[in-house]
């Protein structure tokens, strides 16, 4: 579970030698959760997204896989994030 740290897993307790201590790619414990408080009524602002060169896009794409892979992003669900 979130609320589990690495080395309370009792596996990792019984073979400390073979789990590192810093795990890359592992997200990181957020000390702080961020709010954004709007006034209702609210509107998300439409612009469009930058033009990128195709080498650019194909790097942007890996990245974002590549940090969707370990966690530390997530898709957004917000009509704000579009």
């Amino acid at each position: 579970t979130p609320d589990v740290l690495v080395e309370e897993v009792r596996v990792v307790q019984q073979f400390q030698d073979v789990f590192p201590s810093k795990i890359p790619g592992f997200p990181p414990v957020r000390e702080v959760e961020f709010f954004i408080d709007l006034h209702p009524g609210t509107r998300p602002i439409s612009e469009s997204p930058y033009r990128m060169a195709p080498v650019e896009l194909t790097e942007l794409k890996s990245q974002i896989e590549n940090l969707l892979g370990k966690g530390f992003i997530r898709p957004s669900v917000s009509p704000w994030g579009v």
